[in-house]
């Protein structure tokens, strides 16, 4: 399965592009439509889940913010900033809140770097409330990402802080070791941390045909990618962790607003967001 190429430039599909593609964004280019229309051919529904998926994170970070008293936000993975992100939610209930994106193309990084322009550089250990920081790093490497300069001027490790992993361990397979990389995240993260996290799945596809030819449909494009079952996420990512209610659940259940939603098999993703320590 082949390795991504962070440096590669626009001819290869990129997670963050496609996932900008399926939310309706314009930050893609034709390698990235291609890989989506591979993969809605296989799973029709896919755009459900996306956007199901981008609604979880926004409920995900309200509550952190308004109900667990969460201030910082580390999102890894975090594709292109976009309406409702996590800088926006949070601060909108506490302008204070400070929120560093990590992401490994450096066009995301560009793009970023434009539509953030005008936030508070960092600061040292007089940190700036309500500050916003875009690093261009890999989640590969969570050693780079933990040590980086920017992180620390930005966010207080000592202090709890919500690891945003949403929509991006699919992309690790078992080989890649994503177990070890989201322990290695929490362990240097305060007790009173959280983790948010969503993964894709295929409990709920009653065809396992339409799961392998999506997962294809992926790899075609160049990517790695691997779904995987409730109990292969939770012991993944959430071992040791309290899961806040509802626990594990597709994410278009996770303290729903009122109203119609889909089928579970319409979304095709799991979320859960679980707390360090007790």
């Amino acid at each position: 399965m082949p390795d991504f190429d962070p440096e590669f430039g626009t001819a290869q599909a990129h997670p963050a592009r496609m996932y900008d593609y399926l939310l309706g964004g314009q930050d893609n280019f034709e390698a990235d439509r291609a890989a989506i229309a591979g993969l809605l051919k296989a799973v029709p529904s896919a755009r459900t889940g996306a956007r199901e998926n981008r609604a979880f994170l926004g409920r995900a970070v309200r509550y952190l913010v308004a109900e667990a008293g969460i201030r910082q936000f580390l999102d890894i993975g975090s594709g292109f900033p976009t309406v409702n992100n996590v800088h926006e939610v949070a601060q909108s209930i506490d302008p204070a809140s400070r929120v560093v994106y990590v992401d490994n193309d450096p066009l995301v990084l560009a793009r970023a770097r434009q539509l953030l322009d005008g936030q508070p550089a960092g600061a040292g250990p007089g940190r700036v409330p309500g500050q916003t920081a875009f690093i261009q790093a890999d989640l590969r490497d969570p050693a780079a990402i933990l040590y980086h300069p920017v992180l620390r001027e930005t966010l207080d490790l000592t202090q709890p802080v919500a690891l945003m992993l949403v929509a991006v361990l699919h992309f690790f397979p078992d080989e890649a070791d994503p177990a070890g990389i989201v322990a290695h995240l929490l362990a240097a993260l305060a007790p009173g941390s959280y983790l948010v996290a969503s993964h894709t799945t295929a409990d709920f596809t009653a065809d396992a045909g339409t799961a392998a030819d999506g997962v294809q449909a992926v790899h075609q494009a160049g990517l790695p990618f691997q779904v995987r079952t409730a109990a292969q996420f939770t012991g993944l990512a959430f071992g040791g962790l309290r899961l806040a209610d509802p626990g594990l659940v597709p994410v278009s259940e996770w303290r729903p607003a009122d109203g119609p939603r889909p089928r579970p098999a319409e979304v095709g993703y799991y979320g859960a967001v679980g707390r360090k320590g007790y």
